[in-house]
């Protein structure tokens, strides 16, 4: 959408991806709660509740506001009143940014039936990353070795060279390296998931690898755009990656670390993790030793990990129904639509192209698959979800 376009755009014609957006944005809004919300009412509902300060009453937001709910009610009263849901709309189109409500077609299937899915998620990148033979998260400390990073880097290359997607949190230290190899090997697209707004980079020197992941691979994460790394958002992120791998990896980790809450996650998902052997001298090395001495497999390289998911560098599991490509011309209105709901009025803007045309195009992308259609909107699907979907 042009940004011209969207400044015209009154709120009645936003679609509740614009709404969940400007709820996810409100001060005190956590993971817990814009669920709880997002449960009891639709989005536009649910703010203009928030603007109103209106109480709820349904137990499940009362419980996720706690003792302190009047108060968060005044602050999103407070907050709402200077939001203008057309401009954080605005600033995420322009942004080229993509968001996914939970329960609509381009939310991830990976995440949908999780233990605690996020309720919204903002992307940039190609969501085609998610459709690896697999996924693995390689995490670990931030104040890592030298042989650490070393490792990790050969980790996010081998693996991605043998058709697997590198999971991790953009971190310094043993998550940056894990996806610099991956970057590195121009082979499988990384996935990344950060703690905080996808247009605030954390930390700054990573900057570079963000824009590369988003570039060749995907990034994302549940904080709105002009998120805080806040520090709470680091564990709830670590959740996200759990959720998203089929096995995590630790290569480096202290007595105590956002790594080990990685593995926490992933034990309560049932999801297998694995250790890096180190030195006993190491004190960077203490966390994966303990993980090795409480049981879990060790990893000496790359191999280790493909024998534990079962995949050889050669021969490679197609884990997801493949759709027919779309011609060239469809795949330019494809990438028009983009991640986030978009009308025809909005697709002919962005693409020159004459209604009749793009009519034509959208019926054949329907069709195949690609999208699905609620009233005006078009909207992207996710692959996964694609079979037996509705228009």
């Amino acid at each position: 959408m042009r940004a011209e376009a969207a400044q015209q755009q009154p709120e009645a014609e936003l679609p509740p991806e614009a709404f969940g957006a400007a709820l996810a944005g409100l001060p005190g809004m956590g993971p817990a709660r814009l669920t709880a919300v997002l449960d009891a009412a639709s989005p536009a509902v649910a703010w203009a509740r928030a603007r109103q300060g209106a109480p709820w009453r349904e137990p499940a937001v009362v419980a996720a506001l706690g003792l302190e709910g009047p108060k968060v009610l005044d602050a999103w009263r407070a907050a709402a009143a200077h939001t203008h849901v057309e401009a954080v709309w605005r600033r995420i189109v322009d942004g080229n940014v993509g968001v996914a409500l939970r329960g609509s077609p381009a939310y991830p299937p990976e995440l949908a039936d999780d233990i605690e899915p996020p309720a919204i998620l903002f992307h940039r990148g190609e969501r085609e990353a998610l459709l690896a033979d697999a996924r693995v998260a390689v995490v670990g400390t931030r104040r890592c070795t030298s042989t650490g990073s070393g490792v990790a880097f050969e980790l996010g290359h081998d693996l991605a060279r043998a058709g697997v997607a590198v999971v991790s949190g953009l971190a310094s230290g043993i998550d940056g390296a894990a996806h610099r190899g991956a970057v590195a090997a121009a082979a499988t697209p990384p996935v990344g998931v950060v703690g905080s707004g996808l247009d605030v980079v954390y930390p700054a020197h990573q900057r570079e690898l963000w824009r590369a992941v988003a570039d060749v691979g995907l990034l994302m994460g549940e904080a709105p755009l002009g998120a805080a790394p806040e520090r709470w958002r680091f564990p709830a992120r670590n959740r996200i990656i759990a959720a998203l791998s089929d096995l995590v990896v630790v290569v480096e980790s202290h007595r105590a670390g956002g790594s080990l809450h990685t593995v926490d996650e992933a034990d309560l998902r049932g999801i297998d993790v694995m250790a890096v052997p180190g030195s006993v001298h190491n004190v960077a090395a203490v966390g994966t030793n303990n993980l090795l001495a409480e049981g879990r497999a060790p990893v000496r390289d790359a191999g280790d990990v493909l024998v534990a998911l079962g995949i050889s560098a050669t021969a490679r599991a197609d884990r997801a129904e493949r759709r027919v490509a779309p011609s060239p011309a469809d795949e330019a209105v494809l990438e028009a639509i983009g991640w986030h709901p978009s009308s025809i009025d909005q697709l002919a803007l962005r693409t020159g192209d004459d209604l009749s045309v793009l009519a034509e195009a959208l019926e054949r992308l329907l069709v195949a698959g690609w999208i699905v259609q609620h009233g005006g909107w078009y909207e992207r699907i996710a692959q996964g979800q694609a079979e037996g979907s509705v228009r």
